[in-house]
């Protein structure tokens, strides 16, 4: 039921692209994610594999799964009753190593009822100036097929079979990554991403006054422009301190071709404890303005071309503190395993919206239209898994 979808962690594949001057290591890992808060719930499994093929190859599959149930703000509101879906992504990839090169490749698929997506990338890293600088390219090519469920007639759910849209993206990416001292690594990182097509949710609506000053509001679908090019700039320090702790910084910003200026802050601090321990905690800082074509009240139907009451397009703060911990311990039950970690990660969010309204209980009419309080959700994300080297 979500357009313009943004897989996150089943991008374990993409994130983990091979270094340049040497491949992964042979290993697996066994992922349990859940995201809670505002009404939505995402949870499921997701299992990545990668394995060496002779001195040159490596080989990596990931398959991942979100069950969702909504009761969200934005289902509450247009009067839907809760739902439930299911989201399958599979994902594989192969690098190869040639010298101080690293060529990658790999292609990614995700379907739940109402939208399909398909992504393939190549990507290339080359070591130079006695390994302690690495320079790498990126570009992603992504094709999606947005679809929207209605009434059957008989209680349940189909397709519409009057509504298909699709969305045509191309991403570029560029970095490079600096040894500049003995204990000081910099990265930084160019990407731009250029989508054409139904970049709206199908479900969503704007609302506006039928009338100058009247006592209640109305609603009409969102319209949203059918391109958008964004551009983001990120940078990454990393500091390994004596006592074999390290503290990284990360600052990015990104601005896009629907007037959004965004900015995000991290700091963490990793610390490992005995012999087979490690501990991190951090925080993060994300801002944002509105979209040109955002409010969360129009003054009359048909105000502008382009009106979007989407609260990700509405000027937002969010504040996330994380903690983490890992295991690492010896497997003795298997010969061909080396040795494994148990990590788990959590993280609490707080977001704010600055412009976007809580109607949840205050249907129309009910009071001065404008007046609602402006809505805020907390949610945790818990993600554990097992790694086993082999």
């Amino acid at each position: 039921m979500r357009a313009v979808r943004l897989p996150w962690p089943a991008l374990l594949l993409l994130a983990a692209a091979a270094h340049a001057g040497v491949l992964p290591e042979d290993r697996a890992d066994v992922l349990y994610h859940r995201y809670q808060g505002g009404g939505l719930t995402v949870q499921g499994p997701s299992v990545l594999v990668r394995k060496k093929i002779g001195e040159s190859f490596s080989a990596t599959a990931n398959y991942y799964v979100d069950a969702i149930s909504s009761a969200s703000i934005d289902v509450v509101v247009t009067g839907a009753s809760p739902y439930k879906e299911r989201r399958e992504q599979k994902s594989l990839g192969v690098d190869y190593l040639r010298g101080k090169s690293t060529w990658s490749a790999s292609y990614m698929t995700s379907k739940e009822n109402d939208y399909k997506s398909s992504t393939w990338s190549l990507g290339v890293s080359q070591d130079m100036f006695g390994d302690l600088t690495t320079v790498s390219f990126g570009y992603s090519r992504g094709n999606d097929t947005v679809q929207k469920t209605i009434s059957d007639g008989m209680g349940g759910k189909m397709l519409d079979p009057a509504f298909r849209k699709t969305i045509d993206r191309h991403d570029y990416r560029v970095g490079v990554t600096q040894v500049l001292t003995r204990n000081l690594l910099a990265s930084v990182n160019w990407e731009t991403i250029s989508a054409q097509g139904y970049l709206q949710n199908p479900y969503r609506f704007s609302r506006y006054l039928p009338g100058p000053g009247s006592p209640t509001w109305a609603r009409q679908p969102e319209t949203f422009p059918n391109t958008r090019t964004s551009n983001a700039a990120a940078l990454m320090l990393k500091y390994y301190l004596p006592w074999r702790a390290a503290l990284e910084g990360q600052y990015r910003f990104y601005n896009d071709t629907w007037g959004i200026n965004a900015h995000t802050a991290m700091l963490e601090y990793t610390h490992p404890w005995q012999q087979r321990w490690v501990f991190s905690g951090s925080y993060r800082f994300y801002t944002q303005n509105s979209a040109d074509f955002f409010s969360d009240l129009f003054p009359a139907i048909d105000a502008q071309n382009f009106m979007a009451r989407d609260k990700e397009t509405s000027a937002l703060s969010t504040h996330t503190l994380g903690l983490g911990v890992a295991y690492e311990f010896p497997v003795t039950w298997a010969s061909w395993l080396t040795r494994g970690t148990a990590n788990l990660r959590i993280d609490h969010m707080m977001i704010d919206y600055n412009y976007f309204r809580d109607l949840r209980n205050y249907p129309p009419g009910s009071v001065q239209p404008g007046t609602e309080p402006l809505y805020s959700l907390t949610a945790n994300i818990i993600q554990f898994y097992v790694s086993f080297w082999f």
